[in-house]
């Protein structure tokens, strides 16, 4: 064990022993709840399925309390001056900087991605709070429109309170991506973080109340998607439901927010293509190729888990890919050295695992990995994985599997390369690999999907727009994109006085 490795489980437990054999509690109103429901369920390590603590299961009581607390303190934040709500939420990321290093190693034990990546994640939440804190004083700004005869000019204001459900995977990153804007527009949040990764949701809570948030502006409800999740998105009081995950969740979301015309943002699933051309630079897509399905344990929605690769380069290609993938270090995930990490939860390890039968069921090659690969005989973990000699109809191209596995499939032209990225259910990324500038122009114009990237991996900036199209998801993130959805596009038309004004009843 390395000294970095010794001291990251040492830190790591002694963070833990503030979860250890304790019910992790919601927080509403600027203080922590122990619920209404009196229940709980367990938090396990992927690392060996060990319990940490268990978390209170919120109910529709816990819900409705939160979402009071929203409502009750929405007048006075949606009315505090754009530079006060700034100042407010640089010191937030303040406080993210200064916890960075144990919001990393306690989201590395709990959902089991490589502290490798989770000591970058709270930086780009903190990250995430300043680009939008900065934002916050011209976030009500408008337009001018002026007619022949009135003056026509926009305002937005803030839609009220909000339901913020974030997913298990980068959980705290992800959360400051959703919660960072709304706060910047003016609203009041109540978050329901995923039941599989909920210790820095609190976390982030606390920070923001020692920042100087006032009471009931962020709470958090532990809990359930079928219990507490749902109460949140048919609570009358929430005006707006922004959710990461999956599509079948985010359908169920969309019907039970119906009834209260919920204006929704979907960030969802994604199975998305990584085109590479025989004229691309094959050394620089290589790295991406191998970075975009490998890293964070394969679980993210932008993962490039189809590699579309041209026939003339498919053999050498395939075979460096290969040989990279075997050479993947999967071990502990507070380890530095570790690139692969435990599957989140025992389900999800089971659905990844099903995918090595289905592979060869449906005719395609595991060229490497295939196999569960616990350690000392426990925890999540699995062979990094490709497929090869795959066809886009099989289940492996077409299903979201979330894991460390790709699926290789080749084609011969610019056309077949757009039907075969094209013909899936999904549209959230694709990304295009050649050296022939019109060439990724086209392709980039003829995909079917929100992001596109352009020999390059997911590389984020943050005033572009984030979101995909089909079964992956509504409206977009980033910049003012995010204020679209979190406030409302106000008209006020002004008349000079000169116009005439229609005249009935008369005579």
């Amino acid at each position: 064990m390395s000294n970095d490795f010794e001291k990251n489980c040492q830190d790591a437990d002694q963070l833990l022993k503030r979860f250890r054999n304790k019910t992790l509690p919601h927080f509403i109103n600027g203080k922590s709840d122990v619920g209404r429901s009196g229940q709980t369920f367990d938090n396990l390590t992927p690392v060996d399925n060990s319990i940490i603590g268990d978390i209170a299961s919120g109910n529709s009581d816990d819900i409705d309390a939160a979402c009071s607390s929203a409502q009750a303190a929405f007048g006075e934040w949606k009315s505090m001056p754009g530079k006060e709500r700034k100042a407010l939420l640089h010191k937030v990321a303040d406080g993210i900087v200064a916890r960075a290093r144990d919001i990393a190693l306690i989201e590395s034990y709990d959902s089991g991605q490589p502290v490798r990546f989770m000591s970058k994640a709270a930086i780009r939440g903190a990250a995430n709070f300043r680009f939008f804190a900065d934002m916050a004083p011209t976030a009500r700004d408008g337009q001018s429109l002026p007619a022949d005869e009135h003056i026509n000019y926009t305002v937005r204001q803030p839609i009220g309170p909000v339901g913020v459900i974030t997913p298990w995977n980068t959980p705290f990153m992800l959360s400051t991506w959703k919660i960072a804007p709304a706060l910047a527009a003016g609203c009041t949040v109540v978050h329901k973080p995923a039941e599989w990764s909920p210790y820095t949701a609190m976390m982030l809570s606390e920070i923001a109340h020692e920042a100087g948030l006032p009471d009931g502006v962020l709470n958090c409800v532990q809990g359930l998607g079928e219990s507490a999740g749902k109460a949140l998105t048919e609570h009358p009081a929430i005006k707006a439901i922004a959710f990461v995950g999956e599509t079948t969740t985010g359908s169920h979301i969309m019907r039970q927010g119906a009834d209260t015309l919920k204006r929704v943002h979907f960030e969802l699933g994604g199975k998305n293509p990584v085109i590479v051309f025989d004229d691309a630079d094959l050394e620089r897509a290589l790295d991406a190729v191998v970075f975009m399905i490998y890293s964070l344990n394969g679980e993210r929605c932008t993962s490039s888990s189809r590699l579309l690769i041209q026939e003339s380069i498919h053999e050498e290609f395939t075979a460096k890919l290969a040989e990279r993938v075997r050479n993947l270090k999967v071990g502990h995930p507070l380890d530095p050295a570790t690139e692969v990490g435990p599957l989140v939860h025992d389900r999800h390890f089971k659905k990844v695992c099903s995918f090595f039968d289905i592979a060869t069921e449906d005719g395609a090659r595991i060229a490497v990995g295939g196999k569960a690969a616990p350690i000392d005989g426990k925890g999540n973990y699995v062979e990094p994985t490709l497929f090869v000699g795959a066809r886009n109809d099989m289940r492996i191209a077409q299903q979201e599997i979330f894991g460390p596995v790709l699926t290789a499939i080749t084609f011969r032209d610019e056309q077949e390369a757009i039907a075969i990225a094209n013909d899936i259910d999904y549209g959230l990324a694709g990304y295009v690999w050649t050296n022939d500038i019109g060439r990724g122009h086209r392709m980039a114009h003829a995909m079917d999907a929100g992001m596109i990237w352009v020999n390059s991996e997911n590389n984020r900036h943050l005033p572009a727009p984030f979101g995909g199209m089909k079964s992956s998801g509504i409206g977009r993130d980033g910049g003012d994109y995010s204020f679209e959805f979190y406030m409302e596009t106000k008209n006020i038309c002004v008349a000079m006085g000169t116009h005439r004004v229609p005249q009935l009843g008369k005579g």
